[in-house]
């Protein structure tokens, strides 16, 4: 599905661009994902010169769910020694994040086509393995301990998305009581490869020069600016680029037209 964009990519930045097959889920429960896209990284980079390519212009780029396997294997390499550094990331409006599923964007796209709320939810649910009755259990907030709750209001907080972010509406959700049950079945959810957002600082500090592309009519456009804050807040430089009419799929959907 992606041949022709990456073939756009291509030829409109005169780059060399590997696209990488990773193997899917359900079949290839996570995170088979993340290590393919790992490895293949890694080889290219150890192998970049075979292709033509200064191993010190390497950037890697995803957007949706591909935004999530990007920010987390830039993460996975930033202690890599052996390796030449990324030159950048490029993250299209990716999912970051399974702790709040009411932020505003949440709130306001909920019903906006073609990533719903809870087609959100149910596909990272698939992505896992998981059982989809307890949606809404999670839309409550019911898996996330009172400690860790406390730790991610670091990172994942409405009061860091900017006021007019919440112009088209906004209304703070209570947290339901806890579920130690939820938690135990879906703590996977924390890990920052899943949830790149919920990454310790010291990783965040070493991450490359980024770029970040939201969209205003997108569940997951609040994902893209708290990662934004989190990276400005650690001195890495971003370019940021929103789109007031955009919807989630629009660049994928505009190369392929």
């Amino acid at each position: 599905a992606y041949e022709r964009t990456c073939r756009y990519l291509a030829k409109k930045s005169n780059s060399v661009v590997v696209s990488v097959g990773y193997r899917l889920a359900p079949e290839h429960p996570f995170p088979t994902q993340f290590e393919d896209c790992l490895t293949a990284t890694i080889h290219f980079m150890r192998t970049a010169q075979d292709y033509g390519v200064d191993p010190s212009r390497i950037i890697i780029c995803g957007d949706s769910s591909g935004g999530t396997l990007t920010a987390a294997v830039a993460q996975a390499l930033v202690n890599r020694r052996d390796l030449p550094k990324l030159r950048a990331q490029i993250l299209i409006y990716p999912f970051l994040q399974c702790v709040d599923f009411n932020l505003p964007s949440y709130q306001q796209n909920e019903g906006v086509p073609i990533l719903l709320k809870k087609r959100t939810l149910a596909l990272g649910l698939k992505y896992l393995n998981k059982d989809l009755s307890v949606m809404e259990a999670i839309f409550k907030g019911s898996h996330i301990p009172e400690d860790l709750q406390l730790k991610y209001q670091k990172w994942v907080n409405p009061d860091y998305i900017p006021h007019e972010f919440k112009t088209r509406g906004y209304k703070p959700i209570a947290i339901n009581p806890f579920s130690e049950e939820l938690y135990t079945l879906f703590k996977l959810v924390f890990d920052p490869v899943f949830s790149p957002l919920l990454a310790e600082d010291s990783v965040i500090a070493q991450l490359p020069e980024t770029f970040i592309l939201t969209c205003e009519f997108d569940v997951l456009r609040d994902d893209g600016l708290l990662y934004k804050k989190r990276l400005e807040d650690h001195g890495i430089k971003v370019t940021w680029c929103h789109l007031q009419e955009g919807f989630h799929g629009i660049v994928f959907l505009a190369l392929c037209s």
